[in-house]
């Protein structure tokens, strides 16, 4: 949902923070055109081979450029030394070869020590990049409130074209051409009328910001919501943008995901096709803030103090060398953080969010007016959902979405795309993530297979869309896979069981077993390697944690393990389900259950050697057992079935791998503590209120527990 995670901060190879720049050559030794011609050439990152850089001369500078770096004059610093224009402070060193020709360039990212070193890999490229004109529009709404927005036209529009729009909560003042082109090259060449647009309360724009504005009553002409919004942007911009064609498609990752979705409810007649990309569905159930009752503290902290202290962003530190696990443990409680920070709006007031976590730790009718599944009554207008498997914010509400619309897809116009992606990183070439290797640039195929024959078709009338309903790429096999629905037909819910002797089996053992572990909240199970930094922070882990190595906690007394060898090719292909019994000495917990590829030692990759990556996790709070909207105390040692979903998976479990489920209580400062002492409100939990508990999962002939996994082969 952060800016800190848009496109054009997931597709730059090279961080972007201002430095002072060298001082430029003078006139008299500006660099030849001779010797600008020795540098010229494509250089290339072998990490990153998907992603080159063209240096060449023109006009006595040079100018370096990208498939879609927007091409760009340097400033000579000497004569193999050059700074970039573009306020980033990014440094270019060449090193010449004996030929004199340079074989190598080392790029410094402006205000970090990071350096990428890219060889000449062959003559420069000059790609096309049709010109966009800028202007920026006021564009009311039905109840006075005016919204900023800005408009690129292609400068050398013969015919009408269609309008694609994006809304945004992060601002749109920066959108340019060169945005454009970084942010969605296909789509940029593929000459649209762009527009993006501040929404209410942000930036430029009037009104009220309200986190994830609730749906309106559609019986009420004067309410507004993001949908209203959405349709009278539409209404204006079709008047008063000259040479549009009448269609309008809307696209967004995150929360313009969420705002994609929405200008698909009640649409305006002129939107022709969206794509909600990791859009936030419903923030309780599954999305940034809460999972199943759990409060995200880190992420619910985080992101209301940096979207909320201001219509801008604000960057968010827990000081200097401050390891945010330690920063949260000792604060405790989040009604603690809350003070502690002394954030407030502009007017005085808590910030509204935190005021709606703390006032609302349940599921009850604030959150459901939130809830965009249960809006979702029609496919309007065709969609093209797109999600990541390892998306760290917003990985159900792709998902839920889908799932929900496909019940009303009577004209088939409801699509999927999943992929091994964090969150929004489709929008690089995303050829590995983290040390997951792919082997292929999986996001840029989907950019220009998928997403951009799906605007041409229904914008344009132009051929080539061929998705019948969810393209998903597989890991494991490392193959797209093309389904008629998902999860396919084929895919079999089988159960795999906790046995004795810590083993799982595809038949349930004979012999009756126990695993406990004693639950310290005092002690949490951190959720990612230490230390943790501040979520968008410089530097910050937060966007591959589920992809880190999860040997850091499987030696830990309170996490239980159970484990089998895959003697074949396993394909799991749909939803995963944890259906545990379990016990607690305490009356309140959390179940934390995940499911593990652990890579042999001797694996071809030495990276991935005896790597345990998770390809499912999830939380449950158990006081929701009887309902989200009904927490209740747990009676102390009684035995009983928490079952939940581990969410979707597209995955070939190796031959010689071994399958893990770990089970453990406390995952932090991920998700706060839970105090296994039942109180009215964890977030206002007192510090005598933590205590220890003896967490015990059961397995037998009354109480079967296990994962049900969508098998496909084995």
């Amino acid at each position: 949902m952060h800016p800190r995670y848009s496109l054009v901060a997931a597709i730059f190879v090279f961080g972007l923070l201002k430095v002072a720049f060298a001082q430029p050559a003078s006139e008299s030794s500006l660099p030849s055109a001779a010797q600008l011609q020795a540098l010229a050439g494509e250089y290339t990152d072998d990490s990153e081979p998907d992603t080159p850089l063209s240096f060449y001369e023109k006009d006595g500078q040079l100018v370096r450029e990208g498939p879609r770096t927007f091409p760009s004059e340097l400033t000579a610093v000497n004569s193999t030394e050059f700074s970039s224009r573009d306020g980033t402070g990014e440094r270019y060193q060449f090193k010449l070869g004996p030929s004199g020709q340079a074989s190598r360039v080392t790029v410094i990212s402006g205000g970090s020590p990071g350096k990428e070193i890219m060889r000449r890999t062959g003559d420069a490229v000059q790609r096309d990049f049709p010109p966009y004109e800028r202007q920026e529009a006021i564009i009311p709404m039905r109840d006075g409130v005016k919204l900023h927005a800005i408009i690129l036209k292609p400068a050398n529009q013969h015919a009408p074209l269609p309008m694609l729009m994006a809304r945004t909560p992060y601002g749109a003042g920066e959108t340019t051409m060169a945005s454009f082109y970084a942010d969605r090259p296909e789509l940029a060449r593929a000459q649209y009328i762009y527009v993006c647009e501040d929404i209410r309360g942000r930036f430029e724009s009037e009104g009220e910001f309200l986190m994830m504005r609730p749906l309106a009553d559609p019986s009420d002409p004067k309410a507004i919501d993001e949908s209203t919004d959405a349709y009278d942007t539409v209404a204006w911009l079709l008047v008063n943008v000259p040479g549009n064609n009448g269609r309008v498609g809307v696209i967004g990752i995150s929360y313009p995901g969420f705002l994609a979705m929405m200008s698909g409810i009640g649409p305006h007649p002129a939107v022709k096709a969206i794509s909600p990309q990791a859009p936030m569905i419903d923030v309780w159930k599954g999305d940034d803030f809460f999972h199943n009752g759990a409060f995200r503290q880190t992420y619910g902290y985080d992101y209301a103090l940096g979207i909320e202290s201001g219509k801008e962003n604000t960057d968010v530190q827990y000081g200097d060398n401050v390891d945010g696990y330690d920063f949260f443990l000792e604060r405790g409680s989040f009604a603690e953080d809350v003070r502690r920070a002394g954030a407030q709006t502009p007017s005085g007031a808590i910030l509204p969010t935190w005021r709606l976590f703390l006032d609302h730790p349940a599921y009850d009718n604030v959150w459901y007016l939130r809830g965009v599944e249960h809006h979702l009554t029609a496919v309007a207008v065709p969609t093209l959902t797109v999600g990541g498997y390892y998306d760290q914010e917003d990985m159900w509400g792709p998902q839920e979405e889908y799932s929900v619309l496909e019940r009303h897809d009577a004209n088939h116009q409801n699509f999927l795309v999943l992929g091994p992606w964090q969150h929004g990183s489709w929008s690089s070439s995303s050829r590995h993530l983290g040390a997951i290797q792919y082997g292929e640039p999986i996001g840029t195929e989907y950019r220009k297979q998928i997403e951009a024959s799906f605007f041409a078709r229904f914008l344009k009338d132009e051929p080539g869309f061929d998705l019948e309903d969810t393209a998903s790429f597989q890991t494991g096999s490392n193959k797209w896979k093309r389904y008629a629905h998902f999860p396919p037909a084929e895919s079999t819910p089988t159960k795999l069981y906790l046995n004795a002797g810590k083993k799982l089996g595809w038949q349930l053992g004979s012999k009756p077993t126990k695993s406990s572990y004693i639950s310290d909240p005092r002690n949490p199970v951190p959720y990612r390697h230490r230390p943790i930094e501040p979520t968008y922070a410089e530097g910050s882990h937060w966007g591959q944690w589920m992809t880190e190595d999860q040997r850091f906690v499987t030696r830990r007394k309170d996490v239980s393990i159970w484990t089998l060898a895959v003697g074949n090719d396993l394909t799991l292909t749909g939803e995963v389900i944890a259906d545990l019994f379990t016990s607690t000495t305490g009356s309140d917990g959390d179940l934390v259950v995940k499911l593990i590829d652990r890579y042999p030692d001797d694996d071809a990759d030495p990276a991935m050697r005896g790597y345990e990556l998770m390809t499912n996790e999830e939380i449950f709070r158990e006081r929701y057992l009887n309902g989200f909207d009904q927490p209740a105390a747990l009676k102390p040692g009684e035995v009983r079935e928490v079952k939940y979903s581990l969410h979707a998976v597209d995955h070939v479990f190796k031959k010689g791998h071994t399958i893990m489920v770990e089970v453990q209580s406390t995952w932090f400062p991920l998700y706060d503590r839970n105090p296994q002492t039942f109180v009215p409100n964890i977030m206002k939990a007192d510090p005598g209120d933590y205590k220890k508990a003896k967490v015990t999962i059961v397995s037998d002939l009354s109480h079967p527990s296990g994962l049900i996994l969508p098998v496909v082969s084995q």
